[in-house]
């Protein structure tokens, strides 16, 4: 259950760090043509382990394209979706959970569709997600925020997750799922959906410029005020 803790000083730190960044990059927003349908997301996330956003785009439109439907996807033996989804960094890793992860949904749903969780509750709707093989936390919230779902779930991929416990908001060693479970309760109540998502960008991309793993630029980073890693560079 989320609880209001609108006054908690964290709230603030990720007003201010919005305004940093929307400074520092500009706007990022999803457009509404450019919100995908909850399934196309949901196997996005399941192929897409260590590979980048475009080889994964490109290999889930391709997979749609070729056979028309999920379903027919799913009755795809292994080998031969290994062979087309060999953008993917690991493309034997990929073909077997995205068949197991389809093969789940008709088991037990009739056809891979997954209209029935815009009657769910957000939570409910994740925890679902995650009973199938292949999807964890990043993923189920993915599908809720990012595709025509709309709802209101905060995606925390590396990048975010790193930069969040650099700035002492989740716990130092907090993996992505805990990371969800500390940040969820202190967004800040106004923000929408479309907010959170655009938070998720932006922090990928200072995930990708200043705050990269190994080579932190702290001195030229747009949030380094508010940071207990940057403070401690200063």
């Amino acid at each position: 259950m989320e609880l209001n803790l609108g006054s908690d000083p964290r709230s603030a730190v990720l007003r201010r760090s919005q305004a940093a960044l929307i400074a520092a990059f500009g706007r990022i927003i999803r457009p509404p043509d450019k919100r995908r349908d909850p399934v196309w997301v949901l196997v996005h996330g399941v192929i897409g382990a260590q590979t980048k956003t475009a080889a994964s785009n490109a290999s889930t439109d391709a997979l749609i394209a070729e056979f028309a439907t999920w379903d027919a996807v799913a009755a795809v033996p292994v080998a031969q979706l290994q062979a087309r989804l060999h953008r993917q960094t690991f493309p034997k890793v990929a073909a077997e959970r995205l068949s197991a992860c389809l093969i789940a949904i008709i088991e037990e749903r009739g056809s891979v569709d997954l209209r029935h969780l815009s009657n769910y509750d957000t939570a409910e709707a994740m925890a679902w997600l995650e009973t199938l093989p292949g999807v964890a936390r990043k993923n189920s919230a993915g599908v809720m925020n990012a595709s025509t779902f709309n709802r209101r779930a905060m995606v925390i991929d590396g990048h975010h997750r790193r930069i969040m416990q650099r700035m002492g908001i989740v716990p130092a060693k907090a993996d992505t799922q805990k990371a969800y479970d500390a940040l969820m309760p202190i967004v800040p109540e106004e923000w929408s959906a479309a907010d959170m998502d655009e938070h998720h960008l932006l922090l990928k991309k200072l995930g990708q410029t200043f705050c990269r793993p190994r080579r932190v630029q702290c001195e030229s980073c747009p949030v380094r005020e508010d940071c207990l890693t940057g403070a401690a560079q200063a």
